[in-house]
């Protein structure tokens, strides 16, 4: 299953904004409103949990300065990784937009998709907040 949250204009430099987002503590900012928990679990993980869903440990598995940053599922039983790519628009602005890329059954798949799509889109847009 792959999804793309809408690309998303940001008033920072690419390399600001690429050393914001692997800060993992930043990405409590990009939360939706629906954030049951937030817990930080090493310098390169966390725990989020929304309301109704499973939490999920994020764990930072690649960066490449400064246009892509890749998080993936810390567990097995969910395997999925979410990458923001990165693109330079001027010396002051950069667009982001998020690639989430998961293997589900069919059954999953349909379950979590449209959960999955407004999540992304959701830390997508407030990445304006950083």
């Amino acid at each position: 299953m792959n999804l793309e949250s809408p690309k998303v204009t940001v008033e920072k430099s690419a390399q600001e904004l690429f050393n914001l987002l692997i800060d993992v503590k930043n990405f409590e900012k990009l939360m939706p409103d629906n954030i049951a928990k937030f817990e930080i679990t090493g310098e390169d993980a966390f725990i989020f949990g929304l309301k109704g869903m499973p939490e999920i440990k994020l764990k930072m598995k690649d960066k490449i300065a400064p246009n892509k940053v890749v998080l993936g599922a810390a567990s097995d039983k969910l395997p999925f990784t979410l990458v923001a790519n990165i693109d330079t628009i001027s010396e002051q602005s950069s667009a982001v937009q998020l690639n989430f890329e998961g293997e589900f059954n069919t059954m999953m798949a349909m379950m979590i998709k449209g959960p999955i799509s407004k999540f992304i889109e959701t830390l997508a847009n407030n990445m304006t907040k950083l």
